[in-house]
């Protein structure tokens, strides 16, 4: 298990080990022992997978608020996605800065989001099996977003944001700015 620290506050890349050969591979996609042993002490009680079936559709930026904040391990078992995070944690050193990742069927990483960040992706692939653990039970009284298309974030999204093949609620989040207000992540306290 290799665990690589990326340029955003306590976001992590997790490469598993994997082991192939002509039939195709297997991989231990979570251990609670070897993430434990790593510093990644969580307790996952829920999982999540999602299709899309088309390239270029585009999910988020999603949190859950309050108590029902949420850490994320993320892996795409099927296909390929651009995942983006954003640090929304007042006071956090990388607050307001976003990152994307590839995440892919053949590179087998996951992506550790902590609580307080925004989290979206766009597909790059058809038919994207998308799977994530969650520290917490979804809450749809505390179900939050912000812009993906956010002109102060400036997100280098691949493919003409215009096309995105979204949800209507997806596209009428509010920007970041517009959030501060009631923006309840305030780094450290969370």
């Amino acid at each position: 298990m290799n665990v690589i620290d990326t340029k955003l506050q306590d976001v992590k890349i997790i490469e598993m080990d994997v082991f192939g050969d002509h039939r195709g591979f297997f991989t231990e996609s979570y251990s609670k022992e070897k993430f434990a042993a790593q510093g990644l002490d969580f307790d996952f009680v829920q999982d999540n997978h999602s299709l899309s079936s088309e390239a270029g559709v585009l999910r988020g930026l999603h949190f859950q608020k309050g108590e029902a904040a949420q850490t994320k391990l993320i892996r795409v078992v099927t296909g390929a996605v651009l995942d983006v995070i954003v640090d929304i944690r007042k006071g956090s050193p990388t607050y307001g800065q976003w990152e994307g990742y590839i995440l892919s069927e053949h590179n087998h990483r996951q992506l550790l989001v902590p609580k307080g960040y925004a989290h979206g992706f766009v597909t790059l692939t058809p038919n994207v099996n998308f799977m994530y653990k969650c520290d917490n039970y979804y809450n749809a009284a505390a179900d939050g977003g912000i812009a993906f298309d956010d002109p102060n974030l400036a997100i280098d999204w691949p493919i003409d944001i215009k096309k995105a093949i979204t949800s209507e609620k997806d596209k009428n989040h509010p920007t970041l700015k517009e959030f501060e207000a009631e923006n309840p992540f305030v780094y450290g306290e969370i």
